[in-house]
């Protein structure tokens, strides 16, 4: 009994590290690697490191956590296992037990020699590279190339290519290197063949593929990606479509769903977006409240632009709060908060709005950081910031120095952002991060045109130089009837206040044979100056200094131009003062612009004269106003001119002439005084015009650039200096044409054909029934 009793002891002792072992084996096996134990404890008397090539095997013993002297356990050996293979430095692990001895072989992963990508065409090596994680010298694992793998696919998704395969190849080495290799095949482009809209009542498919910047596939849309798929523009069409409805009044409006469908051949998406349009609201009541003791509310009901029975426009709301921020502050209220409060009745569709016009938070504005300007200098952006250290915060004056930065045209990103300092409670960080692009133009144009005929154009131009956002250009045209030098310089902040100080150098030859029989020659340079009273008001002072000359006057050119000084000399001052409310400068479709101008010839020089001008433009959404397309638009312009001589007559290249480009339907100069012998326009000293134009829909997708007008101009021209009836045709009397044109901005350029008709004129007009100007810039 002893002798048996002894066996199942010694049995007993030995089996727990046996199932310990076979489970540690299980575990490697499973990993790739294994251990292998003699089934019986003992000391591990020494740990040999076998395998190693550039790794130190001091570096394996520090990951192992079993070490020389300590008894033999099957768990801490599965751990050291274990440990050694998260470090990614091997490919292969194993461990054995002999005798006192625990043996360690390892099989190092090879390090990366060099990462080449084929294949790829749409996306360039660089933009690659930073993508992925591996690198040159970094230790290969497969798991990571794995991971790069997937990088690429989503990089390549991004830009719209869903059918995308990535191969990794790997070529070995001596000194155990290898090179990478991603073989990659791009597939073709996968676009989104179609946009659908359920539930969608007031505004059918077509005006809502307007409004998301995703569309369809289409042959002309070869220079643009917005038919591809990306998972983050649909997010974006959502927020469009959402913005479009609360615009134009439907607050109850959602997108319920917006889904993309992968074509079976991972061709082509098919976009759904599923809508409740709601029905359409008008304001209600329009009430101002405030806390502030001193401030009465109804002193600021000027401000806002709507009111009770208006359709209601979330963007109007917008508009309102910010205005309101603004006056407010503007009469001494510092920290000012101004929060609509809105109240619904879903019965009468209408939402009462009260604008409750409360203190802020005190908040100063610690300091300014900018960061991305890697070219740009950083007092070219911190001059556009309308708050500076110390100021009291403003979000509103915050939000406008963002569009006042943008406006620059020196970013292709501006994100101005605040957040609590971490010195002080009342102190906040102001963080402008902006991203450069290019600012340097090349352009070389050729077009035709009914004023000049064909011309060539060369431009150079640099909007930021030096990083300090002073703007220089040159150009030089050829035309049959026209050729031009142009050379300008502009520096926005002269002196480091906000004047605009530039210097023009120009010379002009102009053939005006066909209107006036005479070739016509200038060289000048011009001196501006000029600054703004507030963000409306702007005033620019002008000087002008020209050498005129008249040349190649026929033989049988009227004898009121033959009489004419050949050389004159022009020193002139002047100024334009100018009232801008439109709502962009570039493609206004809101608001108006009011200009006032007078210059005056004599300080020096040969010509004597005093001229004024006023314009006046006015731009409506009309389409807004009658549900209608959003791109019907009105625009009417107006101006007129007047001047006089200054102890002599004013000379006829100062004059004005009317026709052409103020008078479609009559050609250049076509509606001017004329001698009745010669025919030749002489100008006048006076003139009015005025145009009315509609924009109307084409019916034809944004993406291809076309447009479409009505038209109707009108215009008066004074009589010239010396004026003979029984020598001159130039009845003061009303002209008026009527038409239509199309613009198409091409990707050469804009092309615009108008076809005017003349309904009044005199029977010694020049009429022009035809117009075509083109213009391209590559």
């Amino acid at each position: 009994m002893g002798a048996f009793a002894l066996l199942l002891t010694a049995l007993s002792s030995t089996q727990p590290a046996a199932a310990q072992s076979a489970g540690g084996q299980r575990a490697a096996a499973q990993r790739g690697g294994a251990f292998t134990a003699p089934g019986l404890g003992g000391t591990i008397d020494r740990i040999v490191i076998e395998g190693t090539q550039r790794i130190d095997p001091e570096t394996v013993l520090t990951y192992m956590t079993v070490r020389e002297g300590d008894v033999y356990d099957a768990g801490k050996v599965d751990r050291s296992l274990k440990n050694l293979f998260e470090t990614g430095l091997f490919a292969d692990v194993s461990m054995r037990h002999e005798g006192g001895r625990l043996v360690v072989s390892v099989a190092e992963n090879p390090i990366i020699n060099r990462i080449a990508f084929e294949g790829n065409r749409r996306i360039k090596d660089p933009q690659l590279e930073t993508e992925i994680q591996l690198r040159p010298r970094v230790v290969y694992t497969r798991a990571k190339v794995q991971e790069d793998v997937q990088r690429i696919l989503e990089l390549y998704r991004r830009s719209g290519r869903y059918a995308v395969s990535v191969e990794p190849k790997v070529i070995a080495l001596d000194q155990n290197r290898v090179d990478l290799a991603f073989e990659i095949n791009e597939g073709p482009s996968t676009t989104v063949r179609r946009i659908s809209f359920v539930g969608n009542k007031v505004y059918d498919d077509s005006a809502l593929r307007e409004v998301v910047e995703t569309s369809e596939e289409a042959w002309y849309r070869f220079l643009s990606s917005t038919d591809t798929y990306d998972p983050d523009r649909l997010t974006y069409d959502r927020e469009l479509l959402r913005r479009h409805y609360l615009k134009n009044g439907y607050a109850d409006f959602q997108v319920k769903s917006a889904i993309a469908e992968l074509s079976t051949d991972r061709q082509a998406f098919f976009m759904t977006f599923t809508v409740s349009e709601g029905e359409r609201y008008r304001f209600g009541p329009v009430g101002l409240e405030t806390t502030l003791a001193e401030l009465d509310p109804e002193a600021l009901r000027g401000v806002i632009t709507f009111k009770d029975g208006d359709w209601y426009s979330a963007d109007k709301v917008e508009a309102a709060v910010q205005k309101l921020t603004d006056e407010v502050g503007n009469r001494g209220f510092a920290f000012v908060d101004v929060k609509p409060r809105v109240t619904r009745d879903a019965d009468k569709r209408t939402i009462a709005i009260t604008f409750q016009i409360d203190e802020g938070p005190r908040a100063f504005v610690e300091r300014i950081d900018i960061n991305g300007n890697v070219r740009t200098l950083d007092e070219v952006v911190r001059r556009e910031m309308m708050l500076s250290e110390g100021d009291a915060f403003n979000s509103a004056k915050l939000r406008r120095s963002r569009q006042r930065i943008q406006d620059l045209g020196f970013f292709e990103k501006v994100e101005v952002n605040n957040e609590p300092s971490p010195t002080a409670p009342d102190r906040t960080v102001v963080k402008v991060d902006v991203t450069e692009k290019s600012t340097g133009e090349v352009s070389f144009g050729v077009g035709w045109s009914s004023s000049v005929g064909a011309i060539i154009e060369v431009g150079l131009r640099e909007r930021n130089l030096l990083g300090r956002g002073q703007d220089l250009k040159a150009s030089v045209s050829w035309a049959q009837r026209r050729s031009q030098v142009d050379i300008s310089f502009t520096e926005p902040y002269f002196l480091d206040r906000r004047l605009r100080a530039g210097v023009d150098l120009y010379a002009i030859e102009r053939d005006l044979k066909k209107e006036s029989s005479y070739d016509y020659r200038t060289y000048g340079t011009a001196l501006r100056l000029g600054y703004n009273y507030n963000e409306n008001l702007g005033h620019t002072f002008k000087y002008t200094a020209e050498f005129n000359e008249i040349t190649d006057v026929k033989s049988d050119a009227s004898r009121f131009i033959k009489n004419q000084d050949d050389k004159t000399y022009l020193s002139m001052i002047g100024h334009v003062l100018t009232y801008d409310r439109r709502d962009s400068k570039l493609d206004p479709k809101d608001g108006y612009v009011l200009s006032l101008g007078n210059d005056m010839a004599g300080l020096g020089g040969s010509e004597y004269f005093l001229r004024s001008d006023a314009k006046a433009a006015y731009y409506a959404p009309i389409g807004d106003w009658f549900d209608w397309n959003p791109t019907w638009g009105l625009t009417v312009k107006g101006g007129a001119g007047y001047m006089f001589g200054l102890g002599k007559d004013v000379n006829i290249n100062q004059r004005y002439n009317l026709g052409g480009t103020n008078l479609r339907g009559f050609a250049n100069a076509g509606a001017s005084p004329r001698d009745a012998d010669t025919d030749d326009a002489l100008g006048g000293n006076w003139v009015t015009t005025g145009s009315v134009e509609v924009a109307v829909p084409l019916g034809l997708p944004a993406e291809l650039g076309l447009s479409g007008r009505l038209f109707s101009d009108f215009g008066m021209i004074g009589k010239p200096d010396d004026f003979d009836e029984a020598l001159m045709d130039g009845a003061v009397s009303p002209r008026l044409s009527a038409g239509a044109g199309v613009t198409w901005v091409s990707p050469v350029g804009p092309i615009s054909v108008d076809l005017g008709y003349p309904l009044v004129k005199e029977k010694f007009d020049k009429t022009e029934v035809f117009r075509l100007s083109f213009g391209s810039r590559f």
